[in-house]
């Protein structure tokens, strides 16, 4: 069937359109649902929503606690509270006896489900193809398409970016990613795992690369493939698992009560008054605070290995802080593949042979090709980055009074806080009173006892985002 080429005009300007539903424009829509007079659309391609599918495994949680929802941290009276979720599944006293301040990750994908299939702002199978300036409505124009070819142009006052981040794997690691049908279900991102997880279970051997949560529970979930005690004795073993990352140590998340103070609107105000050099220095410096892993992963992988070992059993796993893999090469005849690892603090090579790479090396924020027709209207900075303020507004040229906004793709302007769950309720929230002009939200002024710059001195937050000084 040919697809439709007809583009069907929405009659009305919506005051704040919204591009990709994740948790963080999902959390937007909910703070927009019942403001007086504000008109809002939020838009994504896929059919229905889903957060990270490929790592909903059973007994993982969040890394944060159940408050960092949707909305409580911007606004407890609101109906699409994680708590009120529960009200409305009849789990509330289920949840209490739990005692859990920790949500399992499937539940909270469910919670969003539940939002996102209830709010009437909120479109699936909408994929934006392009988003202009139209000069004569003094509005952002968005056109987007179903997956039946229906294209349909609206206007808004306001855009607001939430596309996502995509996958990043080492650089020896592409040829294989995007080889031949050969290498599929071999070479793969975690962001896959779930999918091909029944396959790698049955493989002889596995390397998994990445320092972070998402390496530890692939490698912990692997472990748990190998049978203990009488089943250690013939029959299927699960597959030998070795895990290899860049840094010097298998290093938990940095959790304490101070040290969280990180992820406060203070903060922010501080990293943002730093010049460029030291942000970006600080970001790589501050791993430990949104790359590490939880305490209670790291002590289940050990718990894993002792029992494995019980008896003298000499472990099928091996653990490789402090190595880079250099380079990948698929071995002949379906011999699996051998990796070039360098130990980065003895400045040694090793190979290793392995049935499957997992590579679990996180995410990075990347410009969406719709954006092309408004890009020579943004100030990129000199690495082609957004320029983003305050209220996390995008600088354009002079001429578009329009607001294009951005959420997590600031990491280089407003720190570690941005991939982070804990302060998405709290930025939607500073968008929203920013497309309304008004204070929709009261948001505290400050929320650390820590105090970041200079006691004393003059305002920590640079207009937007200090440059390097010569």
């Amino acid at each position: 069937m040919t697809p439709q080429t007809d583009v069907h005009e929405l009659p009305h300007v919506h005051d704040l359109l919204g591009v990709g539903i994740g948790p963080f424009n999902l959390s937007l829509a909910a703070l927009c649902d019942g403001v007086p007079g504000l008109r809002a659309l939020f838009l994504d391609a896929k059919p229905d929503f889903s957060w990270h599918p490929g790592l909903l495994l059973d007994g993982t949680t969040l890394q944060v606690p159940f408050l960092a929802d949707l909305v409580t941290m911007a606004d407890p009276t609101s109906p699409w509270s994680y708590l009120n979720y529960l009200r409305e599944h009849d789990r509330m006293f289920p949840f209490f006896f739990s005692e859990r301040f920790h949500i399992p990750r499937r539940e909270y994908d469910h919670y969003c489900r539940w939002v996102a299939g209830r709010l009437a702002s909120c479109r699936f199978d909408a994929r934006v193809t392009e988003l202009a300036w139209d000069e004569g409505a003094e509005a952002f124009a968005v056109t987007y398409r179903s997956a039946a070819g229906v294209q349909t142009r609206v206007l808004a006052r306001h855009v607001v970016l939430g596309v996502g981040t995509q996958p990043v794997v080492p650089e020896p690691l592409l040829p294989l990613l995007t080889g031949g049908p050969e290498h599929r279900g071999r070479v793969l991102h975690s962001a896959d795992y779930r999918t091909h997880r029944a396959e790698l279970a049955g493989l002889g051997d596995v390397t998994v690369i990445g320092a972070g949560q998402s390496g530890a529970e692939v490698v912990l979930d692997l472990l748990r493939q190998q049978p203990v005690g009488e089943g250690m004795v013939g029959g299927a073993t699960g597959p030998y698992v070795r895990w290899l990352a860049r840094t010097p140590a298998f290093a938990p998340m940095e959790y304490s009560k101070i040290g969280l103070e990180h992820f406060t609107p203070d903060y922010i105000r501080y990293f943002r008054g730093l010049p460029e050099r030291r942000r970006e220095q600080l970001v790589r410096e501050q791993w430990q605070l949104y790359k590490g892993v939880s305490e209670e992963t790291l002590a289940a992988i050990h718990d894993e290995l002792y029992e494995r070992t019980v008896g003298g059993t000499e472990p099928r796993t091996a653990l490789h802080p402090g190595v880079a893999v250099v380079a990948a090469e698929p071995v002949p005849d379906g011999g699996g593949y051998r990796l070039t690892c360098l130990h980065t603090e003895r400045d040694e090579r090793f190979e290793v042979r392995t049935s499957a790479i997992v590579s679990a090396t996180g995410y990075a924020a990347v410009r969406p090709a719709f954006l092309e027709p408004l890009s020579k209207l943004v100030d990129w900075d000199g690495k082609g980055r957004y320029r983003v303020d305050a209220d996390y507004r995008v600088t354009l040229a002079p001429h578009v009074s329009g607001g294009l906004y951005v959420q997590n793709a600031e990491l280089h302007t407003h720190g570690v806080s941005a991939p982070d769950l804990t302060l998405g309720a709290w930025r939607a929230a500073t968008i929203l009173n920013a497309v309304a002009g008004r204070t929709v939200l009261r948001l505290p002024e400050r929320a650390a006892w820590t105090t970041f710059g200079v006691p004393g001195g003059a305002s920590d937050e640079a207009p937007d985002g200090a440059p390097d000084t010569p």
